[in-house]
């Protein structure tokens, strides 16, 4: 059964009462989400409905805006990737920040750029992780050390990362090369192997893994039956030949 959308059971009480009250678009609750922002990168948590509250109160008020949290929550919807929320949050920031740098048109004030480059190199990671290219996901996050400062503020982000990746591999696969679970994971040596066989609980057989069976990744024969009854084929001919009106 899934959960819905707005539940996290880490929430403090504090939260829940400004996200189901009137608060929730008071302009001074801007602080304590962004506050609660800061928590959920230092403890590991993860409040989507409550970080998708306040990128919607920076929409309203502007001026009360603050790039870095803003950057932080992007890198906090990365992780949990294949979900829409890195969408979601992106269609809640200002056009200007979400204009290519190049672009002629984009004529950005003071302050700008800095949050406009954030968010595309952040996109970047995203599309990467939508096309499971796990492997560029790492090239490309090591490719550039502006990546190190957005992921700063994030508690054990690659850690996160890497079991994020391993879930979606999990669903997919039974068996995989260990060298290219290697680059997928950007590990090797014992700490790979430590990551596969203590963290995931899965089988290192010489150059192969291999994943436990589970209901994602295990391989069901579907039968599909039709049940359409022969004299409504028979209505649909005499149609074809009934002459127009």
């Amino acid at each position: 059964m899934s959960r819905p959308f707005d539940f996290a059971p880490e929430r403090p009480e504090h939260i829940d009462q400004i996200l189901n009250g009137l608060d929730r678009y008071n302009p001074e609750t801007t602080t304590v989400f962004q506050d609660y922002v800061m928590q959920q990168c230092e403890n590991q948590t993860y409040d989507s409905y409550a970080n998708l509250a306040l990128l919607k109160l920076y929409q309203f008020n502007p001026h009360l805006s603050r790039d870095e949290t803003v950057t932080n929550i992007l890198v906090k919807a990365l992780i949990v990737f294949p979900g829409p929320d890195f969408s979601l949050c992106i269609s809640l920031l200002p056009p200007h920040v979400l204009a290519p740098l190049s672009s002629s048109s984009h004529t950005p004030a003071a302050g700008d750029a800095p949050l406009s480059e954030a968010v595309q190199k952040l996109n970047e990671l995203n599309n990467l992780l939508g096309g499971a290219d796990y492997a560029a996901f790492w090239n490309e996050l090591d490719s550039d050390d502006l990546y190190a400062d957005l992921i700063a503020d994030v508690s054990g982000f690659e850690e996160l990362m890497r079991v994020r990746i391993a879930v979606t591999v999990s669903q997919a696969i039974r068996e995989v090369d260990r060298s290219i679970l290697e680059s997928w994971l950007n590990l090797q040596g014992k700490e790979f192997e430590h990551f596969v066989g203590s963290v995931c609980g899965w089988n290192v057989d010489g150059a192969k893994i291999k994943v436990p069976l589970n209901k994602e990744n295990e391989a069901k024969g579907t039968v599909v039956r039709e049940n359409v009854k022969f004299d409504q084929f028979a209505r649909v001919i005499k149609r074809a030949y009934e002459q127009p009106a």
